[in-house]
């Protein structure tokens, strides 16, 4: 039996109200994590963070407390490439669920056919995390066999102190999905280097961006005032190829850990034409990952 590892970052907070927003039929949750049971799933051994168990019939009572009928499962770094975990999420029934790997560099025709029929729809390459994966040059080798399948490739980058990144995504010849705002810090505000040079890539046509996560931009719980203007501003930059995630359950929010119903209000201000958030929730998702 492996070893049981104490976690050290904090647990999500149980529901304990609904969002006042109104989601609708079909909206998707584009981005969260599943973690453990560690008996069935460890950790690595150099994993950045040990979180508590946050399991798949937790994730799914968090939708319906959201109003969410989709979400979509992302493969955390603490994993690595063993995306077992996920995949008996993706499998589980539990919800409407797609995924988004983590790989080896050398994955086979066989390994990817399988995730395919989990239910994954893309990689996801983390050159923000402590935890060592893919890099950006294994991105451009697996984005022609990626392509065959339907997948993207989403990308957690840290572009303020990466400017050398957007000439290298601007060639992928993929969609492409940018989560995390990017790392564009909000007290930077819109005008920032960083943050059109996020604009520019949005403004292509494979290009695609998660407005998800404030805590990893601002300071300013709960709401984040300062992360409305970029919000707003990606969905004005490209309102067809902008989707909404929870980043459930907050692994990167540590002392700022939200309440999921304080969240889903933020997409009030952000999104505030309704017509506009059913294309974020529910049309945009759809054609993503295949809904």
């Amino acid at each position: 039996m492996p070893t049981i590892r104490t976690p050290n970052i904090p647990g999500f907070i149980p529901a304990r109200a609904k969002p006042r927003t109104h989601f609708p039929a079909g909206a998707c949750d584009c981005h969260a994590h599943v973690f453990g049971p560690q008996d069935r799933f460890p950790y690595l051994d150099n994993a950045a963070y040990i979180p508590p168990d946050a399991v798949t019939a937790d994730y799914a009572g968090m939708l319906k407390n959201n109003g969410c009928d989709r979400g979509v499962l992302v493969q955390p770094s603490v994993y690595g490439s063993d995306n077992r975990c996920m995949v008996d999420a993706l499998r589980s029934g539990m919800h409407d669920l797609r995924g988004i790997a983590v790989v080896d560099a050398g994955v086979s025709d066989s390994e990817l056919a399988d995730l395919d029929a989990a239910g994954v729809r893309g990689v996801r390459i983390n050159l923000a995390s402590e935890t060592g994966g893919l890099t950006l040059a294994d991105g451009e080798r697996l984005a022609p066999r990626l392509k065959e399948l339907g997948w993207h490739l989403q990308f957690y980058l840290d572009l303020p102190n990466m400017p050398e990144a957007e000439a290298k995504l601007a060639k992928l010849p993929i969609t492409i999905v940018i989560d995390h705002f990017a790392r564009c810090q909000a007290a930077d505000g819109i005008d920032a280097p960083a943050f059109r040079a996020l604009q520019r890539l949005l403004s292509r046509d494979n290009c695609w961006a998660k407005i998800m996560g404030p805590y990893f931009i601002s300071q300013n719980p709960p709401l984040y005032p300062e992360v409305t203007p970029l919000a707003r501003a990606l969905v004005a930059t490209a309102p067809e190829r902008i989707v909404w995630g929870s980043d459930w359950p907050h692994p990167g929010a540590r002392a700022l850990m939200p309440e999921d119903h304080v969240l889903a209000d933020l997409l009030a201000a952000w999104v505030p034409d309704e017509t506009l958030r059913r294309r974020v929730l529910v049309d945009n998702p759809a054609r993503l990952y295949g809904f």
